[in-house]
């Protein structure tokens, strides 16, 4: 018997079953009634600027293979969406992620992926071909990098959350539901109307 093969196939089954357990099953709505201003457990959530906890460094590879460093972005605004292609309310969000980061783009407004536990690189491509997504992801197969993110920002074994960071790389919103285009506009228009701040 080949113990070696034996391994192989159940580290493959594992990276299946903890990337289905990743993908978020919460039924909390993403409408108006569900976005709420302040810290807790609200599904959408804005902080003050006096608030806001500075991002520890958050760098690593892109899904090509690109050195990529959120410091970088300092002095923009920076949408960062935690996905996997496997997930289907990632699938469901992808397109309004898109197209609102095309939109505010001119705005001084940046996206990031950061593709978790993902088993393959190939499949997380794949998903931002049949996407059109053309802003950049960070690959973080065992998740090492959502753990970097600010304690109760997100929860790391859900799926999708996005985090919206102000000028002065901040946390200045959290989302832990799919994001409409509305929502996404709603979130980002006072960050884009604050004063730079670096």
């Amino acid at each position: 018997m080949n113990t070696r093969h034996l391994t192989s196939g159940s580290a493959a089954v594992l990276a299946a079953v903890l990337l289905l357990s990743a993908c978020g099953t919460g039924t909390g709505s993403s409408g108006d009634d569900a976005s709420k201003s302040g810290g807790g457990n609200e599904v959408i959530s804005s902080y003050s600027p006096g608030e806001r906890k500075q991002l520890r460094q958050i760098s690593g590879k892109t899904l090509e293979g690109k050195p990529l460093d959120l410091a970088d972005y300092k002095g923009h605004v920076v949408v960062v969406n935690l996905w996997g292609s496997n997930c289907g309310p990632c699938r469901a969000e992808a397109p309004n992620l898109v197209k609102v980061a095309k939109e505010t783009e001119a705005e001084g407004v940046r996206f990031v992926g950061i593709n978790t536990r993902d088993p393959s690189r190939e499949a997380a491509i794949r998903f931002e071909e049949e996407y059109g997504v053309s802003y950049p992801s960070l690959y973080d197969q065992m998740g090492r990098l959502v753990l970097k993110l600010p304690r109760g920002s997100v929860n790391p074994q859900t799926i999708p959350s996005t985090i919206f960071l102000d000028r002065g790389g901040r946390l200045a919103a959290r989302a832990l539901v799919p994001l409409s285009e509305r929502d996404l506009r709603r979130v980002l228009r006072p960050l884009i109307a604050e004063k730079k701040q670096v």
